[in-house]
């Protein structure tokens, strides 16, 4: 995927005497070839920011594009905190700014959406990685709300076939945020990916159980980075990071690795954050990036709304399938061969002749 540049300016809103960030576009936007759409796009970020080089950024992303080709107007809110209450109270200020399409990036906001999408039932809101419910964990999406999911252990998959044909040998490890279902299959899914290389195409790549690690949080850098140095000094060689801003702290510890001269390498996540792993030049200590097309999901949600077919009520599925996961398009440290090979397997589990389960691997030794 192509990492789109962007500026972000910021704003200060008062709202119940609490500052906060928000970046919105003019009261008038204006799409290519002249294309003006009368909707406002709006957005709430996860924790973290908006340029978190994964989830948030990925999904805002998909806005700025529905903006560039469709021209409708956007915005988002970054809230104080983390709570229900937080997301709740930016939800509101978007829709009384008229911003009516809403979209949330994240499992943290199901309770939230569950008591909006009720609230106000004039807006339409898409939740990614999350279904809406009361806090017992049940299901209900109204028909203003569509959920939407991806299958991350398809492209935790891909990555791990990558990341063991490119090595060969040598051990794997595995850095998460919080122990979440969308985090973990990217585990599981890797994990498998690996299994399946070591096991049909020749590679001898090992993962241990001290080499997997949940942080806790998607936004603590400074233990990304010890996390990350604790595994290289053991003798890790690739450490595949799902894990937002704890990700980019094992990202730049790679980073000064390779400065050293130590052969060091980091697996992205959601997007591709080739970019985010430059060191010199035009060299990048991301060997390729499990992705989830957020930006693509986001400006397709937009694109049906605008043409009558938001699929309100449903709950989407974004896979091999319908081409919702996968590797970059360009993988400058991955070889010819293994790009090859690596889009064979996309075509096999595409297919169903592969299958990759979301629950845990056995690769563990």
């Amino acid at each position: 995927m192509k990492k789109r540049k962007f500026g972000l300016a910021m704003s200060l809103l008062l709202a119940a005497g609490t500052m906060l960030a928000a970046c919105g576009g003019a009261e008038e936007s204006t799409g290519k070839n002249g294309k003006e759409a009368d909707l406002k796009v709006g957005m709430v970020t996860d924790s973290g920011t908006i340029d978190d080089k994964s989830f948030n950024q990925g999904t805002w992303e998909g806005i700025l594009q529905a903006k560039d080709e469709l021209g409708i107007q956007e915005k988002y809110l970054k809230p104080a905190g983390t709570t229900e209450a937080d997301y709740l109270k930016e939800i509101g200020n978007l829709y009384d700014a008229g911003y009516k399409f809403i979209v949330a990036p994240g499992f943290k906001f199901e309770t939230a959406i569950f008591q909006a999408q009720e609230k106000y039932e004039d807006a339409k809101f898409v939740i990614i990685d999350g279904n809406p419910h009361k806090g017992d964990f049940k299901p209900v999406v109204k028909d203003n709300t569509v959920a939407v999911f991806f299958a991350e252990h398809e492209s935790g998959f891909l990555a791990g076939i990558a990341a063991a044909l490119e090595l060969k040998e040598g051990e794997a490890g595995f850095i998460g945020g919080m122990e979440i279902p969308a985090v973990q299959k990217f585990n599981w899914g890797f994990q498998q990916g690996v299994k399946y290389a070591n096991e049909n195409l020749g590679t001898n790549i090992t993962m241990k159980a001290e080499n997997v690690i949940y942080q806790g949080t998607f936004d603590n850098t400074a233990a990304g980075g010890q996390i990350a140095a604790q595994m290289y000094d053991r003798g890790v060689k690739v450490i595949f990071t799902a894990a937002g801003g704890v990700g980019v702290g094992a990202i730049n510890e790679a980073k000064t690795r390779v400065k050293d001269g130590e052969e060091v390498w980091i697996v992205g996540v959601d997007v591709d954050q080739y970019a985010d792993g430059v060191y010199e030049g035009d060299k990048s200590v991301i060997l390729t990036s499990a992705m989830k097309k957020l930006d693509q999901v986001s400006l397709d949600m937009v694109k049906q709304e605008l043409d009558g077919k938001f699929p309100g009520g449903q709950t989407l599925t974004f896979d091999a399938k319908n081409d919702g996961i996968g590797l970059p398009e360009k993988n400058p440290n991955l070889s010819e061969e293994t790009t090859a090979k690596v889009k064979e397997v996309f075509e096999k589990i595409k297919s169903g002749e592969i299958k990759v389960s979301a629950e845990q691997g056995d690769l563990l030794k």
